[in-house]
């Protein structure tokens, strides 16, 4: 059996597919999960559906950016509730990337799908939010990126919003986001999981934290 990580680049396993359907708040799209990308198997998260739920646009802009959109849910039930927002999805994942456009166009959803190793692929690209459910199994150096370089893709007053269950690493996610923004706020919570949003005051960006 090979042996490989979800945020892996070039997923090795052989492809198996699942196709379902599922509801968020009236809008029910279908989507096809596959070996080696994030929650093969499983229907929806629950910390993206929580995301999902509690997701309120910004006033910064309409350009919407979704990191580590693995099969795509979150980037396609918000284009569906808010078709006005620019949506673009992104995944170091090769194959979460194609699954991602292949489920966008299976619901007829037009949006922009990168492969990207975080922003590295974004250029100077700003948006007026960016939302992830992180890759914690991935470390804190990489989500320490995930959070500090958000704010330099960010429009004054756009906001990141991170979801994680809090004593599973959130907890260590909402101070980052504290540290780099100045400001973090627990927009939901429930059965463990919380959303966490930290707001682009167009401050001067800290240096990391070597904690």
């Amino acid at each position: 059996m090979v042996m490989e990580h979800y945020y892996s680049e070039k997923p090795r396993s052989e492809i198996e597919e699942h196709v379902f359907r599922y509801e968020i708040k009236g809008v029910e799209l279908e989507f096809i999960s596959v070996s080696g990308v994030f929650a093969f198997r499983q229907k929806i998260d629950k910390a993206s559906r929580l995301l999902i739920e509690n997701y309120r646009p910004s006033k910064a802009g309409n350009f919407f950016l979704d990191m580590g959109c693995g099969i795509g849910p979150i980037s396609l039930y918000i284009k569906a509730r808010y078709p006005h927002l620019q949506v673009t999805a992104v995944d170091i994942n090769e194959r979460a990337v194609f699954y991602t456009d292949k489920n966008a166009r299976l619901n007829n959803l037009s949006i922009e799908v990168l492969k990207s190793d975080l922003y590295s692929q974004l250029g100077g690209r700003l948006f007026g939010d960016i939302l992830s459910n992180p890759p914690i199994a991935a470390g804190k150096a990489l989500n320490t990126r995930l959070i500090y370089e958000a704010k330099n893709h960010l429009l004054k007053n756009g906001a990141l919003w991170l979801v994680a269950y809090h004593n599973k690493g959130g907890e260590t996610l909402k101070r980052i986001m504290h540290e780099a923004f100045g400001n973090v706020e627990d927009i939901e919570k429930k059965g463990g999981i919380r959303v966490y949003r930290s707001v682009n005051q167009n401050l001067e960006v800290p240096e990391k934290s070597s904690k």
